[in-house]
């Protein structure tokens, strides 16, 4: 959007270290688990779960580590659009409308900001290959395509909303 002749700055959101930090320490400690429980193999419930988290929760520790250390801002709003560390480049003209959604497990929650697609497909087509291979999963659980976790983000979903519109003034925010 242009302001007294000028194009609006674009909106830069690092990562949110402290909390991404955290999530490391929280896998780190689940791989310990796990082999303490391979270690211990007390019971074949055991093994198994070692088996498991070891493997699993030190993918995730070797993917965390790689996001602290990569000089990539997580999101950047312009005013042509969504670039997003995940997801990639996403026009305005491409995004329909915009929510905030919640993923409860248990005593958790989750929240992600869903942009909504005019055309799914063409941005399946050239999405990043994770987002590919997570689209059917979110579509079952209701979710379209292309979805921003805020965990990784240093302010909140409403704060990256409201600077969405400010980038996007005619964008539409579903509720």
């Amino acid at each position: 959007m242009i302001r007294d002749g000028d194009p609006l700055p674009p909106t830069v959101y690092p990562l949110a270290k402290g909390r991404v930090w955290a999530m490391l320490a929280g896998s780190l400690v689940f791989v310990a688990l796990g082999i303490v429980f391979l270690v211990a193999h007390t019971t074949v419930k055991m093994t198994a779960a070692g088996v498991l988290a070891v493997p699993f929760f030190g993918f995730c520790s070797l993917i965390i580590v790689h996001r602290l250390f990569r000089d990539r801002p997580e999101l950047v709003l312009d005013d042509a659009g969504v670039d997003h560390v995940r997801l990639g480049r996403l026009g305005w003209d491409e995004i329909a409308a915009v929510r905030i959604r919640e993923q409860r497990v248990r005593n958790s929650s989750q929240w992600f900001i869903e942009l909504v697609l005019h055309d799914p497909a063409a941005y399946l087509a050239r999405a990043p290959k994770l987002v590919r291979s997570t689209a059917s999963m979110n579509a079952r659980l209701g979710f379209g395509p292309a979805n921003m976790a805020t965990n990784t983000l240093p302010v909140s979903p409403e704060a990256v909303l409201d600077a969405m519109r400010r980038h996007c003034p005619g964008l539409a925010v579903q509720h």
